[in-house]
């Protein structure tokens, strides 16, 4: 609908900007004017050509699988330098999920978060600690984005009362290098007395602790120490809360995924690295450089005084210390009396993570399911940079082996769609690119995103084999019901006794019947009612065929005497009422969902109603007013001979007809009562030979698809431009 709006507009636009240059179709300006009438003139990715319009669809279904299958961005991730990955990472990513800016955006945009993260601790770390020092891409771009916009408002709320205080005490004094603390001792001294201290100036850590001067103000500071932080603590620890909810479902990732990959590694290891996340990644630089984040309110051109930037240094630290549960040794062994403290700091710390990672999923949480894109009446749009979308496309045709293993992957056919990466002047229209004072790689382009593959996703061969699966193990329920054997060998093998047979035979018949009373969706799955009246005999042969035949496709193993099929089947009966819980979850999704869709379907309809009566009113205004109301009165129609048009340009030629017996032939164009509908009768000699219906809007779709030439009555030819413009200059009100 909108493409033949679209093409009503340009069409009536481009027939005003050919009426100002020509006011007739002549022999002379035929080929002038039927360049003019082509509506695919300024070649851009928006123009309304066919081509132009496949090639816009084919971005618009690759960008939809780059945003719904996190997968493949995040394998590109790892393809590319570090140096470039974070610039493409901002640039074109965040551009795909415009900045989390709703809730399937954010949903998506984790998604690419959890998957980047765990493919990084997959293939490249080999332990925990390794992405502490491994500085891995994802971590720095998740930080990145969460301590930005709403993250720095999180920052605020959590340290910007704490961090205030700390600027507004012009007492404080906070030092804990024990040379530095000597040095001040020295020149205190001798700014209080005038005199040169007999002390040497410079002395080691060591020699600075021998007075009793230093110790003691050491303690000092370190007492103070111990009190702000632990003022810093409570309001990170009482603020979890604020703390963005895509950076702590990160860290309960991070901590998950470690635990999976390390399952022998200590709670410990684990929660190191994941402080090191949340703590020294997420909050330290905000505590240490309050300013840099716009923690507190300062004046213009004002900085932090020393004394408080070395506080605030040395909490930093020492949080950084109990995070890291890491405690002072070595050339610090003068601060080993504040292990204590860090060694209860590391649990707090613990606790704080933990409740943290404490978090619902991203689908509980943005109320997201596979159904969400199929009910939504409004489809995602993106904006992203001519720049930008060449770059993506040249990389994933650099890359697509690697992104996409698999042959028959869609990657590989929306790929091939879309052809070599185009040029700028390809996207934007080459009037646009002719503009030297523009950098047009920044200009932008919008980008309505459609899934292709929509409907077609379901795998024939995977769902087959899930069948096979399922009547399987149904059919070795009941006959670990009604056969006796210590083993799954000797029940299978071994005959079971008259009366089992019996009552497996009424089982099955009263299953059956409850089966029948059920509405259809409800029934069970006909590869369980296909084997449901077997015999118990007849049900071991059956079970023993499929279980070959399981084997085959690798889904059990008879080196195990198949107990994986055991255990899952165990499994199955001791988690039937959480599947019971599940289906009817399901059901209720599957029912709303339903509402969806006929929400969505009464919608579309309503719509196509609206652009129908739309475009009917746009056809209506174009056509002429009648010059007399009288009744019956009817428009007048058009006499051509076959020569005049060839004259004009709008006749290409008649086949089997000679040049010479043109004049003999006539062509009466009438238009009909509906407007934009037209009657071409052709004469020869005068009498009625063949009659053809033209309707404007096919005329303008042909002009659409690039079609130059059509046909009439299978045999006259029409240059299809030139045709519209007769039509326009005799019937069509100017």
């Amino acid at each position: 609908m909108d493409i033949k709006i679209g093409l009503l507009v340009k069409n009536r636009i481009t027939l005003q900007e050919v009426v100002s240059h020509c006011k007739k179709l002549t022999k002379k300006n035929k080929e002038q004017l039927s360049d003019m009438m082509i509506l695919d003139k300024q070649k851009g990715l928006k123009s309304l050509s066919r081509e132009k319009r496949q090639k816009l669809e084919a971005y618009q279904h690759l960008f939809y699988l780059l945003q719904t299958q996190p997968i493949y961005l995040a394998k590109l991730i790892f393809q590319m330098p570090q140096n470039k990955t974070t610039k493409f990472m901002e640039g074109v990513i965040f551009s795909l999920y415009n900045y989390a800016s709703n809730r399937r955006e954010a949903y998506l945009l984790l998604q690419l978060f959890r998957t980047a993260l765990q493919e990084e601790i997959k293939s490249k770390v080999e332990q925990p600690q390794d992405v502490v020092t491994g500085n891995p891409t994802v971590v720095r771009l998740v930080v990145r984005f969460y301590r930005n916009g709403r993250g720095q408002s999180a920052l605020q709320e959590i340290l910007g009362k704490v961090i205030q205080d700390v600027l507004e005490d012009r007492s404080v004094s906070i030092h804990t290098d024990p040379v530095h603390i000597y040095k001040s001792w020295i020149n205190q001294e001798e700014a209080q007395t005038g005199q040169r201290s007999h002390l040497p100036y410079d002395v080691t850590p060591e020699q600075a602790l021998s007075h009793s001067e230093v110790q003691r103000r050491l303690d000092i500071s370190l007492r103070s120490l111990l009190t702000l932080t632990e003022k810093f603590f409570v309001a990170i620890s009482s603020s979890v809360d604020h703390i963005p909810y895509g950076m702590r479902y990160m860290a309960k990732v991070l901590k998950t995924t470690l635990e999976k990959k390390f399952p022998n590694a200590t709670e410990r290891d684990i929660y190191k690295v994941v402080g090191n996340l949340l703590y020294y990644r997420f909050l330290n630089p905000a505590v240490v450089a309050p300013d840099a984040f716009d923690i507190v309110a300062m004046a213009a051109g004002s900085t932090l005084a020393a004394p408080q930037r070395h506080a605030l240094g040395a909490v930093a630290q020492l949080l950084q210390h109990a995070a890291a549960g890491q405690i002072f040794s070595g050339e610090s062994r003068h601060l080993r009396v504040l292990n204590d403290y860090l060694e209860d700091l590391h649990l707090k710390f613990r606790k704080f993570i933990c409740r943290a990672c404490r978090v619902p999923e991203p689908e509980e949480r943005f109320a997201i399911d596979e159904y969400s894109d199929m009910v939504a009446v409004a489809k995602p749009m993106v904006y992203i940079t001519v720049g930008e979308l060449i770059g993506t496309h040249r990389l994933l045709l650099e890359h697509q082996d690697q992104l996409a293993p698999g042959h028959q992957d869609p990657l590989h056919q929306l790929l091939e769609d879309l052809g070599e990466p185009p040029t700028i002047s390809d996207l934007i229209g080459d009037n646009i690119a002719t503009d030297g004072h523009v950098d047009l790689s920044r200009l932008e382009v919008s980008l309505t995103l459609t899934n292709k593959f929509e409907g077609l996703e379901t795998d024939a061969d995977h769902n087959s084999n899930q069948s096979l699966l399922l009547s399987t193990k149904q059919m070795l329920a009941d006959l670990i019901q009604f056969h006796p054997g210590e083993s799954l060998e000797e029940i299978l093998t071994s005959s079971a006794p008259r009366e089992h047979e019996e009552a497996h035979r009424r089982l099955m018949c009263w299953r059956q019947a409850c089966d029948t009373q059920k509405p259809e969706p409800l029934r069970r799955h006909h590869s369980l009612m296909a084997h449901s009246l077997l015999s118990l005999s007849e049900k071991q042969q059956r079970v023993l065929r499929n279980l070959r035949r399981l084997q085959g496709l690798g889904l059990v193993r008879a080196s195990d005497c198949y107990q994986g099929l055991v255990d899952e089947l165990a499994k199955d009966i001791c988690n039937q009422r959480r599947h019971r819980q599940r289906r009817k979850a399901e059901m209720l999704r599957l029912r709303t969902t339903l509402q969806g869709l006929d929400a969505k379907t009464i919608f579309y309809e309503e719509q196509g109603d609206y652009y129908n009566q739309y475009i009917q009113a746009c056809l209506d205004h174009l056509a002429p007013k009648p010059k007399s109301s009288g009744k019956g009165k009817k428009q007048p129609s058009l006499h051509y001979t076959a020569a005049q048009l060839l004259e004009k340009g709008v006749l290409v030629e008649i086949e089997d007809l000679p040049v010479s017996h043109f004049r003999n032939v006539i062509f009466d164009i009438t238009p009909g009562d509906e407007a934009g509908r037209f009657f071409v009768n052709a004469k020869f000699l005068g009498v009625d030979m063949e009659k053809f219906q033209l309707h404007y809007q096919d005329l303008l779709q042909l002009q659409y698809e690039g079609v130059a030439v059509m046909k009439l009555f299978n045999k006259a030819k029409v240059n299809v431009n030139l045709l519209i413009f007769l039509l326009n200059k005799k019937f069509l009100r100017k």
